[in-house]
């Protein structure tokens, strides 16, 4: 694959990232520093869930515009470029007294982003081929743990000195960077036809009555659990062991989020060498000193080398597992059906991961951290012994 295309698919992902977490993150830094409710910020949150429901309308992505030859070409630059445009705009008003008016912008942010994401998986799952999947779908979550670290960590540092009109400018700035790599990028006429709005509708049903599925069901479901229960506990660990919330945001959202990439990437090199149910059950099988290591803070090794090899662990265990799932999920999408197929595996993935994140802040309020990572290392170790069930197809 060309040079150029892997710099593409790095950009579409790093900053559908980067939007959403300078949303999520800073954006709700900015606004608790101002005095706003928390009733107010918890609003914020909310529009995380937009992406989850993606699947709903990724069968209009698939079906629109499939006939011309850019099809999800033009997808991802209306996508990108109304992002620019709404992040210009954001940039003129005041983060406190138009709230309302921000709050719109930044849904409207969330449904581009989220609709930008189907177009870019459903290109990755027309151009990749088996042999690249791997290190396709590690560049993905590389470019998702960099858009964390810019949008989450470096753009809240600098809030102080640029305000908000800057940090939404330079972030469009950086967003208008993947519109100039579409411009130049010739997408090819896609080789099969695309469903009918009817067939397309109706995937969402049918692809879950391919062989299999029950099997493929329960791995989407169980393969995050050791992970989400980790990252639920990650932060009320280190603000109960009296960390102040910059250092737990350069440790977290810095030095974690660049050893995930360098974990992303790596495990997406490996599994073309080794072959997906060696890399799958390896990378299930990792999760466990992953969140087992968590127990360090809690156990009073709250300096600073513990809690950071504590984190760094974490998500250089973690990160492989993210990455082998989305090739697995990429090798499942139909060709007449891309972006609908991944979004399907997508959802529930996320719909489930999400969930127990909550179910692990709620579960340690009662039972408390170290039964909840013994939990996340039980899920782990669950999640190893289904991964041993998986068995390659003859494309892969």
């Amino acid at each position: 694959m060309p040079l150029r295309l892997w710099a593409l698919f790095a950009s579409l992902y790093t900053t559908q990232s980067l939007s959403l977490m300078f949303i999520v993150v800073t954006l709700v830094a900015i606004l608790r520093s101002q005095g706003v409710s928390l009733e107010q910020i918890s609003l914020i949150y909310m529009l995380g869930m937009i992406w989850p429901l993606k699947c709903l309308w990724a069968p209009l992505v698939d079906r629109i515009g499939a006939a011309r030859r850019s099809h999800y070409k033009g997808w991802l630059l209306a996508t990108q470029g109304s992002m620019v445009v709404v992040l210009v705009a954001m940039g003129t008003l005041d983060v406190v007294e138009d709230f309302q008016h921000i709050y719109l912008l930044c849904a409207l942010i969330a449904l581009l982003s989220a609709t930008q994401d189907i177009a870019a998986d459903g290109l990755a799952c027309s151009l990749l081929p088996p042999a690249s999947r791997g290190r396709g779908n590690g560049i993905q979550i590389a470019g998702g743990l960099l858009g964390t670290l810019l949008g989450a960590g470096v753009l809240l540092m600098c809030y102080p000195f640029l305000g908000w009109a800057g940090c939404t400018w330079i972030l469009a700035a950086v967003m208008a960077v993947s519109l100039l790599q579409l411009l130049l990028f010739d997408e090819p006429q896609r080789r099969t036809p695309a469903l009918t709005y009817g067939l397309l509708f109706a995937r969402c049903v049918s692809f879950w009555r391919q062989p299999r599925s029950f099997y493929w069901l329960c791995v989407l479901m169980v393969y995050p659990i050791g992970g989400a229960l980790g990252y639920a506990l990650l932060t009320p660990i280190l603000v109960d062991a009296g960390w102040s919330l910059p250092n737990i945001g350069l440790v977290v959202n810095v030095f974690g989020c660049l050893l995930g990439i360098a974990a992303a990437l790596g495990s997406g090199l490996l599994i073309q060498r080794i072959g997906r149910r060696r890399a799958m059950v390896l990378a299930a099988w990792l999760q466990i000193p992953g969140v087992a290591i968590l127990a360090l803070p809690v156990l009073g090794y709250v300096d600073i080398a513990s809690v950071t090899l504590a984190v760094g662990l974490y998500f250089f265990c973690y990160n492989p597992a993210a990455t082998v799932l989305a090739t697995l999920m990429m090798d499942r999408a139909s060709a007449h059906s891309p972006a609908t197929d991944y979004s399907l595996q997508f959802s529930v993935n996320q719909v489930f991961g999400m969930g127990m994140i909550g179910v692990g802040t709620a579960l340690a309020g009662s039972l408390g951290y170290l039964a909840v990572l013994a939990l996340a290392a039980i899920a782990s170790a669950l999640a190893t012994l289904l991964a041993s069930f998986y068995s390659e197809g003859p494309d892969t």
